[in-house]
Formats: structure tokens, C-alpha cells, sequence
């Protein structure tokens, strides 16, 4: 998991950039339920931070006028964002994917990622549900989805949609190749809960402004906590699950029946949708050999545990290298 902040202008991007935070997302909190920065915000934004940490643009709901969001989208190319989320409340299904292969063909010639986005809240305001996020992403050409929330009444994404529905959509999104993310007032308080549900990222602003709230500004400090609390999670230092799945014996028999050969798929640097990805791709070459996956982060392990339980394959060992790595053997 990293971690996305979102900010409304340079100086709050600066801070959290100084605080840790992975991507910073420009948006405009003041216009309608969320909207866009101005093009002069974005661009003072994406040249001021790092190109090592990502600078995205959330046009947040879109109207249902399929030309205006392709020319926004485009802008944002134009803008060298990294990404851009494409959101939507009251639209029709079929009128969200064209919108969305609109905003595809808009991006050709952009190293911008089209990111679609639905909010866990739409049915209080007649919008369309956010369970229908992974099909949409995958129908409308997407690279990502984000599921957010509008309701600004303390609620969250949990008071909307279930942990075990969450992780659901989350691991369909891996399977399919795509970045995860998820959003809406999210605390320090529910980072067990994300961290069950391993989204590649975790989207946060209130939790890092001054006393919580998110129409104040960004304070690096508060996104340095957030950030240490995230990853102490991912390493495994603050065990997310009540007990962690045992790992298969590494006993007898194994050696008899199995492949013909010993497999290494280094997943450094990949997201656990990358991984996935390369395992599955690989068994479907290869269905003898052993696999041995490098997984980075203890919280990846459980998808991939999860993606060969799934799949029917074996996993024979784990251990942890001393850099915080995971080696799992998997015989399929």
C-alpha cells in the first residue's frame, strides 16, 4: 500500500511530499461536492514535486457531457499528470463506459493513467453503485479504479461498504491487472481494516490536516504519522490478522510428483497485481515447474495465498528475507 494525499494547492502538496506521501492529488474541495484544480495549480504542482512522487488530478464527478470530460482529461495529459480519476455519481452504466473510452482515446500520446472512479455513498443520491467498480474499470479500458466517498457527515467508506465486500472488488482489481485504490474519510483508526484489504493505495486527507479536518491545510507531521502507521502495517510489525495462515508443510512426497524444473519471479517493484499477473501468466506456460515468488510487503503474501488457493496450486514454503521480503515456494 503507499499513500495518496489530497491537496488543494502547491504548498500543501510540499508538505506532503516533506511528510512521505507517495502521490499527491490536486482537487478543488470548494467546487460542487469535489472538482477540479485550475490547470495553473495543477502545473505550479507537477513541476514543483519529484517526478518519484506521483502528482494526479481528480476531476471528481464528472457531468454527463462526454466531449467536456474528454477535454478535461486531455488537459491533464497535456499537464503531465500522472493520472487522472474520472468520477462518477448520477450516470447511467452504459453512458460511464463510453464517457471512460472517451477519456482512453483522449490519453493516446500521454503517459497519464485514466483512473475511473465511483463513490461507496452514490445511493444516497440515486447514483450508480459502487460494486459495479471493477466491471466499469475493465469495460471503460481503465489502468485503476478509486472507490471515494461524497457524504461529508462523519460517515466513511466503512459505514457503506462491508470490509469483506471491499476486499472482494479489491482482489477482483489485482486479477484483472489494475491499481487499486480506496478513499473516504479514512483515520488512522481504519488501517487495520485497509490493511486486511491490501488496496495497492490508500487515499487520506482529513486524517493529515490540522485537527482533522479537512478544510484546513495539510501539515507534513500529521502525513509522517500516517505514512509510519501504513507501513508498519505492510512489514507486518503490527499484525493486521487475528491469525495469519498457516503455511503449508515442507515435507514429504513433494520432490516425487513434481515439476521439472525451479522458477524465480521477482515481484520487486511490482504491485501485487503485477505479481499476480506474472504468476498467472507464467502457470499458464508452465504447469510443472516450481515457482519461487520474491514478494515484497507480508500483506502481499495474503493475495497471493489467496490467488493460489484459488487456483488450486500448492504452497509448499514462506520465509522472510532480511530486507522484509517474502519467498514463497508454490508447486502448481
Amino acid at each position: 500500500m503507499i499513500l495518496m494525499v489530497s491537496v488543494q494547492d502547491l504548498d500543501e502538496a510540499l508538505q506532503a511530499v516533506k511528510g512521505g506521501a507517495d502521490i499527491v492529488d490536486v482537487k478543488n474541495l470548494q467546487e460542487a461536492l469535489v472538482g477540479s484544480a485550475h490547470p495553473h495549480v495543477v502545473r505550479q504542482v507537477r513541476e514543483a514535486v519529484p517526478m518519484a512522487n506521483h502528482a494526479s488530478v481528480t476531476l471528481g464527478v464528472v457531468p454527463n457531457q462526454i466531449g467536456t470530460v474528454a477535454m478535461a482529461v486531455y488537459t491533464a495529459g497535456v499537464l503531465q499528470a500522472t493520472s487522472v480519476k474520472v468520477g462518477f455519481m448520477n450516470t447511467e452504466y452504459d453512458a460511464a463506459v463510453e464517457t471512460l473510452l472517451a477519456s482512453r482515446e483522449a490519453l493516446k500520446g500521454f503517459d497519464t493513467k485514466l483512473i475511473g472512479s465511483l463513490f461507496a455513498d452514490n445511493p444516497l443520491y440515486d447514483g450508480l453503485d459502487a460494486h459495479h467498480m471493477p466491471q466499469l474499470a475493465e469495460d471503460g479500458k481503465c489502468d485503476g479504479w478509486l472507490i471515494d466517498t461524497l457524504t461529508k457527515d462523519g460517515r466513511n467508506l466503512f459505514d457503506f461498504i462491508p470490509e469483506p465486500e471491499l476486499r472482494a472488488m479489491v482482489f477482483e482489481g489485482k486479477r484483472q491487472g489494475m491499481s487499486t485504490a480506496l478513499s473516504g474519510h479514512l483515520r488512522v483508526d481504519d488501517l487495520d481494516e485497509l490493511a486486511r484489504i491490501n488496496p495497492d493505495i490508500v487515499g487520506v486527507r482529513g486524517a493529515v490536516c490540522a485537527q482533522g479536518e479537512r478544510t484546513s491545510g495539510v501539515y507534513w507531521e500529521a502525513v509522517a504519522e500516517f505514512k509510519r502507521q501504513l507501513d508498519l502495517r505492510q512489514t507486518g510489525e503490527i499484525d493486521v490478522f487475528a491469525a495469519t495462515p498457516a503455511a503449508a508443510s515442507n515435507g514429504g512426497g513433494a520432490n516425487g510428483d513434481a515439476g521439472n524444473g525451479w522458477v524465480i519471479i521477482d515481484g520487486t517493484g511490482k504491485t501485487c497485481a503485477g505479481i499476480i499477473a506474472a504468476l498467472s501468466e507464467h502457470m499458464s506456460q508452465d504447469g510443472s515447474s516450481f515457482v519461487e515468488v520474491i514478494i515484497p510487503g507480508v500483506l502481499n503474501t495474503y493475495d497471493v495465498i489467496e490467488w493460489a488457493e484459488n487456483e488450486k496450486h500448492s504452497i509448499l514454503t514462506q520465509r522472510k528475507d532480511p530486507d522484509g521480503a517474502m519467498r514463497m515456494l508454490i508447486q502448481p
